[in-house]
């Protein structure tokens, strides 16, 4: 099934002038093998028949058979988060398209490189309020980074270039491609995928100004109390080796988001561990107190920086390294930006301070590294280990990394608690194995994501750590697990409450817990073994080891297992919202 880049390429291509007549489907399918594409999520529909047809009549690309749109697209996601590349759905017109919104939107708010084709009603319909009929661009415009509705086959391959250079250039993003149904059947003369493109109008910038970045280099080297701040931008732009480097040669003290988590090896010293709503004291407090922030592909956003009146307080000088320049100074003013790729820019600094005469304030540092360790002696992610009555969810995930830790594993997450509580025990080590949605928090991706990883990256373990509210929203896809054989681990933790809206009505609403408890559960083992799969009901905490231990021995099966946990478990830190991220929470006795 496998084919290398120049054979896909060979298999797109037409040799010397030769032309072929072609439908635009045709060309549709040309244009995704050109582009190196294995994988393809989707659902069929009228408007996409034809689509279908061309792939039922070539080999080289498996179509992968969702039970629902939006778990296309974030299967699609989920692939290009853990591999990279761009990754591609395919949806129907109407509430196809509208189904992938959720999806579609995902993968906007973390910047994840994905072409998404929807089918079209005919060109001359469009308007009529035809059946299956939407404003696909209308609908999509806010939530891609740009959107096309080819009107003429002619325009289909050169489009569908435009479509994943936009996608993967620059900031990656989702780009959707609207295809009308007369589009994909009619025929047209094609000579072969276009090899490179040009656009006048979109051009994103790659290399840093070499002032901006003496400038920076100046100011790092002559800070007292620096910080380096991390987001998904590092893993995107694949520069976790030069982050490596910078951070080791410098000694600085380290933090990732929730998104860059990865980026800089947990299980090194100089991580504080994640910053932000629920980070570590010695994450946020570091953040509010350094002289100087380094900040490297992250955005300051509401849930890192809290409240950006109190952020500002204190004074410090910030430099900040992103791709886009619309994120630099959007919530947090900075003084020296620098606009460019961020694999560039810190294999540029880096050389610089090879170069660099000047060193670290080496007493200084040490003063501040005694300062952060006061900090971590705190021990925020304490929790009750030695419980004996009912299971910890910390608990679970701590012995799942135990097990895990140094082989080939990938964690998805659904969102809530458990997202939470597998960003702050689970520590990862190396980059993109951490996949979640954090701009958006949507529920329900966690099993597509795995079903994704899986196909990408078959020898891997893959585990999604979910929730009973979570998982319910794409649960489905447990049939499409089964079909396309990509044997996951669930890891479920059962609190019987939508477990981060119960904590915001204990700590924000004064236990008024308004439809934030699930009474009606279905019997997950049982459900699971209707789809095919295995399924085991964990309540003890002595049981979870085993458990893990069994599941992980069942390579070729999909394991779901069910982890009855305490209902009664918040996450700690917390920051609560319109605070400062140094003004936590701790535990229960705070509240």
């Amino acid at each position: 099934m496998e084919m290398s880049k120049a054979e896909l390429a060979s298999a797109a291509a037409v040799t010397g002038s030769q032309t072929q007549e072609l439908m635009g489907a045709e060309v549709l399918v040309k244009a995704l093998q050109a582009e190196g594409v294995q994988y393809v999520w989707g659902y069929p529909g009228g408007a996409v028949l034809y689509i279908y047809d061309a792939f039922y009549k070539q080999d080289t690309i498996q179509h992968v058979l969702v039970r629902h749109e939006q778990a296309a697209v974030h299967a699609a996601d989920g692939y290009a988060r853990a591999t990279g590349e761009v990754g591609v759905a395919l949806v129907t017109s109407g509430p196809g398209l509208t189904n992938a919104v959720t999806g579609i939107a995902t993968a906007y708010m973390d910047s994840i490189p994905m072409v998404i084709i929807s089918g079209q009603v005919p060109t001359a319909a469009i308007g009529l309020d035809a059946f299956q009929e939407c404003d696909t661009v209308g609908i999509t415009r806010p939530i891609v980074k740009h959107n096309f509705l080819v009107k003429d086959p002619k325009d289909l391959a050169m489009t569908m270039k435009k479509a994943f250079h936009i996608a993967r250039s620059g900031r990656p993003g989702p780009v959707v491609v609207d295809v009308p149904k007369d589009v994909s059947f009619k025929k047209v003369n094609y000579s072969g995928y276009p090899d490179k493109i040009e656009m006048r109008s979109y051009n994103p910038v790659r290399k840093g100004h070499g002032g901006q970045i003496r400038k920076a280099l100046q100011l790092l080297l002559s800070a007292k109390r620096p910080y380096i701040y991390t987001g998904g931008g590092v893993l995107l732009g694949n520069a976790t080796n030069e982050l490596r480097a910078l951070v080791d040669m410098l000694g600085y003290p380290v933090t990732n988001t929730l998104m860059g988590l990865g980026a800089y090896p947990a299980s090194d010293r100089k991580f504080l561990g994640m910053l932000g709503m629920h980070g570590t004291i010695e994450a946020n407090n570091a953040m509010q107190n350094c002289d100087v922030l380094l900040a490297v592909g992250a955005r300051f956003d509401d849930r890192v920086i809290g409240n950006p009146k109190h952020f500002a307080q204190n004074e410090r000088k910030i430099i900040h390294v992103d791709i886009d320049p619309s994120s630099i100074s959007k919530r947090v003013k900075v003084d020296i930006p620098i606009v460019g790729d961020v694999k560039e820019v810190l294999t540029e600094l880096i050389s610089m301070i090879k170069e660099s005469s000047v060193k670290p304030d080496g007493a200084a540092l040490a003063g501040w590294w005694d300062t952060i360790e006061g900090w971590r002696s705190k021990d925020c992610l304490k929790y009750d280990r030695g419980n004996k009555d009912v299971i910890k969810p910390q608990h679970v995930v701590e012995t799942l990394w135990n097990m895990t830790k140094g082989t080939d594993t990938y964690i998805t997450s659904d969102v809530g608690q458990h997202q939470m509580w597998a960003a702050q025990y689970y520590r990862f080590d190396e980059p993109r194995r951490w996949i979640n949605s954090g701009g958006l928090g949507t529920m329900g991706v966690g099993i597509p994501y795995a079903m994704g990883i899986k196909l990408a990256k078959p020898e891997a373990e893959v585990f999604c750590v979910t929730g009973e509210g979570s998982v319910q929203m794409c649960i489905q896809e447990l049939s499409t697990c089964l079909q396309y054989n990509t044997p996951i681990k669930i890891v479920s933790l059962n609190n019987r409450y939508l477990g981060m809206v119960r904590q915001w009505q204990e700590i924000e609403y004064s236990g008024r817990y308004s439809h934030s408890y699930m009474d009606a559960l279905p019997n997950f083992v049982k459900l699971a073994e209707a789809y095919g799969h295995v399924g085991m009901l964990i309540e003890r905490p002595q049981d979870v080891e085993p458990a893990l231990r069994e599941a992980r021995k069942l390579k070729d099966r999909t394991v779901f297992m069910d982890f009855r946990t305490d209902p009664t478990e918040n996450v700690f830190p917390m920051v609560k919202a319109g605070m400062g991220i140094t003004e936590m929470l701790l535990g229960s006795e705070d509240l």
